[in-house]
């Protein structure tokens, strides 16, 4: 095994724990990126662009008539062909965590539409179940099986939030296990059946899970009810004749306690088991050599490799398989980095340089990691991994354009998830929309104090009626901060007095007083 950093990783702030990899013609794209999609990739899917060590990002393309793809952290994820031996594949997407951490109960199908020296692109489609439908969860496993020339997909394990009747108000967003249900999805009918195993009694999540043939391993997991990592190997055996199916259930010796391990192929009946937690606070550093012969399973201890001291020491780790025996690890950057939520990255190749020929890898893996962001229920955080036919190599797009979130609003500033007062309770990785005008970014308003700044709405508790009647109406707002102080230092304006003109005064009209004489004149002409 041979350990290399990765010198240089454009925008690794969105690679984050929970994220996935599909490899595709030996392409290795990015999915489940932290936030929304930004303008420059709507997608939220990125070709991992690999050249000496060093890795960019570059946005991926979608058909028309592809149904939308949310970013989804900690989804199950697996291929599923039409022929165990065919070269075309589409990768089955299920449930997972949005970035407003809601729970997807989704299935989606991914494929490649066209492929040219250029450009690759993508369809993906929602698919529709009916019969008994899987919950919404995420940290759980879907594998591909065959047989009797059909297949059908296995759905096993994961967490999901607290039923409603059962929460409380300390408690609103708590997780529990799964119930240990086995769920058989016929896609080719969209029906789903489940199954209730008498061995299988703890839900587990990010846990490992093989499938070859008619048979899946299922390899520790983490059980949040008894906080243990199960020991326990169990071989589920899944027998599809004409009839109904039938599946059984074996615990076998030799399992490992470990959680949130990660699987990568090495041969066709070879694989390598690596990182992983004993427990809450302890790191797996040991790696381990799985063999699937004749119906048969075998764990052995093998060589690892000379981790760096900042992978031992460090607390938490995450990463994924990129096929082929290598491994993509990350682990939490130093405090001082001046890019926030930035991380180390690192290619782990179990395979010798003399072993790197191209091989058809026809076992499928699907092992879940992760665990949880922090503010989340288990106080560690993991990987997820799952399985892919080739290794990454670079994709020859020289003229396509590197994402590039510099051209981006900083939105860590300016953006619409700053801390804009000191109650601001608005996060990105729980909020839920608030208004029913909010889609997948909260309200903001602008308080018109000083230069001017924006605010969380729902933080200055108003109400949709005032929101609106403030964004329609052409005048100042100011936020709970300045709302008192504009008022005590604002001078109130000077008003304009009126000039009026004076009015004249009225005169009065000077009565004619006559005397006695002309009286007596003039009544004497009047009797004449």
């Amino acid at each position: 095994m041979s350990l290399q950093m990765v010198s240089t990783i454009s925008n690794s702030s969105l690679l984050q724990p929970g994220f996935s990899l599909l490899n595709f013609d030996g392409h290795i794209f990015f999915f489940g990126q932290k936030g929304w999609p930004k303008r420059s990739c709507p997608t939220g899917v990125f070709l991992l662009d690999i050249k000496q060590n060093e890795v960019k990002m570059k946005p991926a393309f979608f058909s028309k008539d592809s149904c939308y793809l949310p970013p989804l952290r900690y989804p199950a994820l697996c291929t599923l062909r039409s022929d165990p031996r065919s070269d075309e594949f589409q990768y089955i997407i299920h449930g997972g965590k949005t970035p407003n951490n809601d729970l997807s109960d989704k299935i989606y199908f991914m494929s490649l539409a066209s492929k040219t020296s250029k450009k690759m692109t993508f369809q993906c489609i929602e698919k529709d179940l009916g019969g008994d439908i899987p919950e919404a969860r995420y940290g759980h496993t879907i594998n591909v099986v065959h047989s009797q020339g059909k297949s059908m997909s296995v759905l096993f394990g994961g967490r999901s939030y607290t039923p409603l009747a059962q929460r409380t108000t300390e408690k609103w967003n708590s997780v529990v296990d799964c119930f240990p249900t086995v769920f058989l999805i016929d896609f080719e009918f969209g029906c789903c059946t489940s199954y209730i195993l008498p061995e299988l009694q703890d839900g587990l999540s990010f846990h490992v899970s093989i499938a070859r043939d008619d048979t899946i391993y299922i390899l520790g997991g983490h059980s949040l009810q008894n906080n243990t990592r199960s020991p326990n190997l169990y071989k589920l055996k899944i027998h599809l004749p004409l009839g109904s199916p039938a599946v059984t259930c074996t615990v076998l010796p030799g399992g490992i306690s470990v959680s949130s391990a990660i699987v990568t192929q090495i041969s066709d009946t070879e694989f390598v088991l690596v990182g992983g937690y004993h427990s809450d606070n302890q790191k797996r550093l040991v790696c381990n050599t799985i063999v699937l012969e004749d119906s048969k399973i075998e764990i052995v201890e093998s060589v690892s490799p000379e981790w760096t001291p900042d992978i031992k020491h460090c607390r938490m780790w995450f990463g994924c398989d990129m096929g082929k025996g290598s491994v993509l690890l990350g682990i939490p950057g130093a405090n001082k980095q001046l890019v926030p939520d930035a991380n180390y990255f690192y290619i782990l190749r179990c395979k010798g340089a003399e072993e790197g020929k191209e091989e058809e890898l026809i076992t499928q893996i699907c092992s879940q990691t992760s665990s949880e962001d922090p503010g989340d229920s288990t106080p560690f955080e993991d990987s997820e991994e799952f399985c892919f036919s080739a290794e990454a190599n670079s994709f020859d797009i020289d003229d396509a354009d590197t994402y590039n979130e510099d051209d981006e609003e900083d939105e860590s500033e300016t953006g619409y998830w700053i801390t804009c007062c000191a109650s601001c309770n608005i996060d990105i990785n729980t909020w839920v929309p608030f208004y029913s005008t909010e889609l997948n970014k909260p309200a903001m308003i602008l308080c018109s104090s000083g230069a001017g700044h924006w605010v969380h709405a729902q933080c200055m508790d108003l109400s949709e009626t005032m929101l609106l009647r403030l964004s329609e109406a052409n005048v100042k707002y100011f936020c709970n901060k300045h709302v008192d102080l504009h008022k005590g230092l604002q001078t109130p304006q000077k008003q304009q007095t009126l000039k009026k003109q004076p009015m004249k005064p009225l005169r009065r009209k000077k009565s004619m007083k006559l005397s006695m004489s002309t009286k007596k004149s003039f009544l004497r002409r009047l009797f004449e």
